[in-house]
């Protein structure tokens, strides 16, 4: 037998039962769907998060990194200085970079 690009036989008619299925399907999905409506979370709420994210994962990863790298080489406050100042950079660097961007634009974390 020929079928179309659905993979059905197009000679064949509709079966009355698939058609009754598919309405009510489509309705409890569309009940389901205002049953259990997910509020979406304020874009402005999710960028001050991933602001305040970054002013503090920064200078407090960097902090930890050169903390552990003035361990491994016994130069106490070189590296930890270094690298938290670093971190006080990059996080001001990726503040900007999410103020230039619209709140609706990435739903990701910056990009």
């Amino acid at each position: 037998m020929a079928t179309d690009e659905t993979g059905q036989d197009p000679k064949l008619p509709p079966d009355a039962r698939l058609e009754s299925l598919e309405k009510r399907l489509g309705r409890l999905q569309e009940e389901e769907a205002k049953r259990t409506h997910v509020v979406q979370p304020d874009p402005n709420y999710r960028i001050g998060q991933q602001v305040l994210g970054h002013l503090v994962g920064a200078p407090a990863g960097g902090f930890l990194i050169g903390l552990g790298l003035d361990a491994l080489f016994g130069t106490r406050p070189v590296f930890m200085l270094l690298l938290l100042f670093f971190g006080f950079g990059v996080g001001i660097r990726n503040v900007m970079r999410i103020s230039k961007t619209p709140p609706g634009s990435n739903p990701g974390a910056g990009s």
